[in-house]
């Protein structure tokens, strides 16, 4: 099983080597960074599954370190805090922090809360798969219902034929029906051959005749 990547990050060396030996015999994998410019360069190198940054850091804000590890690194990340920093620890959250602990921090607290971390981010992360799916699947059902509506129009045919004549085709270019979908929702100049290629193959291959599906007795 791949062991899990942990970035650290703060400018006080003891509470890093504290951590780091911590982390690391609880299983992970720890990088180490001394500031917040050197955590967003290490973030992008090595894609760690999880930050655990000191807010107040050199060079780079911690979160703003976080900012850009997310965005250029998709890198989820928690926070180090001082008491007292509940403003900063307010922002670290609207800025999409998943965690944070108060200083001085101990590896056996540490340690459950970034395995919590990492189920959230997983969870997060299938919560954006299944939006996108989602997403895909009504644009793509709003591609095909916009092709059936502009070829029923085009040859005054009534939504059942429509869908079928355009489904038949696809089928026999073994391509998806959206794929032909995209095509006959495209500009009139390009889709036209197409919507006339569609019909001229399913008049062709008797499909069907005069505008009108043909009876099981046609065929008997």
């Amino acid at each position: 099983m791949r062991k899990r990547k942990i970035l650290v990050a703060d400018d006080d060396p003891i509470t890093l080597s504290t951590i780091r030996q911590g982390l690391h015999a609880a299983g992970y994998r720890v990088y180490t960074a001394t500031d917040g410019a050197e955590a967003v360069r290490i973030g992008r190198q090595q894609r760690p599954d999880l930050a655990v940054l000191d807010i107040r850091m050199p060079a780079v804000f911690g979160i703003e370190a976080a900012r850009r590890l997310r965005h250029q690194a998709a890198v989820p990340s928690i926070f180090l805090t001082a008491y007292g920093d509940k403003e900063l620890v307010d922002l670290a959250t609207k800025e999409g922090a998943l965690g944070y602990l108060l200083k001085p921090v101990q590896a056996a607290q540490l340690v459950p809360m970034i395995a919590a971390a990492l189920e959230r981010s997983a969870e997060l992360k299938r919560l954006q798969q299944s939006e996108l799916t989602l997403t895909g699947a009504i644009k793509s059902n709003r591609t095909i219902s916009l092709a059936i509506g502009i070829y029923m129009e085009h040859f005054k045919l009534d939504e059942r034929q429509a869908a079928e004549e355009i489904r038949t085709f696809a089928r026999s270019k073994r391509s998806k029906l959206v794929d032909i979908a995209l095509k006959l929702t495209s500009p009139r100049t390009s889709r036209y051959p197409l919507i006339q290629r569609v019909r001229d193959y399913n008049q062709r291959t008797g499909r069907y005749a005069a505008g009108e599906p043909k009876s099981c007795s046609d065929h008997g």
